[in-house]
């Protein structure tokens, strides 16, 4: 699943746009936004993995926010002109999509975007080590979360709490449960709704709940056949 956002000043074209996406099952759409300001929001505060973007836009144009971006995401460019092409293509984007755009070209760009998204995260440098650590907003202050000493992670309404081996209080971040789930490695899985274990700190698993120690967290239906991988792979 790749998580997007669309952006348009024209309510209309951004209506359209929003209804090609909830189309395409891979894509989850963040949030739909008038200008470039409230996209780059957007990007400061969620893991957004592509985003949908007119050119022609009061303030700054579309060229120009993606120009801005230091960290950059996958970029479609969805415009009624087509003599821009050159300088979108210059900046690395995806695909360049005329409007009005059929669905059919639209799940083209789309297919595009997910084969170069699942080739970056199949790529890793032979004999490189993954990143161990992470660093979350706390407070007024960046934390540094060692994944080897969480145990596990509860998404509350507003913050998320990660309970960690190290401590008996858990560290408490402002940030999407969604957004870090992404950021997580492969042994971290989603049990519940609301909560995400690291597979190797499970110690027992029965029909409804996932034991951490002594510790029982729920286990819900639709994230149960995860689970049952776990088992069938022995990787716990």
């Amino acid at each position: 699943m790749m998580n997007c956002i669309a952006v348009d000043d024209e309510p209309l074209a951004l209506n359209l746009l929003a209804d090609n996406i909830s189309k395409i099952p891979f894509l989850n759409l963040l949030a739909t936004c008038d200008d470039a300001f409230s996209a780059n929001k957007v990007l400061q505060e969620n893991q957004v993995d592509l985003v949908f973007i007119d050119i022609q836009m009061p303030g700054i144009t579309g060229l120009q926010f993606i120009e801005s971006l230091v960290k950059k995401p996958m970029v479609i460019l969805v415009t009624a002109y087509k003599q821009y092409a050159l300088d979108g293509f210059a900046l690395d984007v995806v695909d360049y999509l005329m409007k009005p755009v059929s669905i059919d070209r639209f799940m083209k760009a789309c297919n595009k975007a997910k084969d170069l998204f699942e080739l970056r995260h199949q790529q890793q440098v032979p004999g490189e080590k993954p990143v161990g650590y992470i660093f979350l907003n706390a407070g007024y202050s960046l934390l540094k979360i060692i994944f080897d000493d969480v145990q596990y992670i509860e998404g509350l309404k507003d913050y998320v709490q990660i309970h960690l081996m190290s401590t008996p209080k858990p560290a408490v971040v402002r940030i999407s449960f969604k957004s870090l789930e992404d950021q997580l490695p492969v042994n971290f899985i989603r049990i519940h709704k609301s909560f995400i274990v690291n597979s190797t700190e499970i110690t027992s698993i029965k029909k409804n709940a996932v034991f951490i120690g002594d510790k029982e967290l729920p286990l819900g239906d639709t994230y149960r056949p995860a689970i049952e991988a776990l088992i069938s792979s022995n990787r716990f």
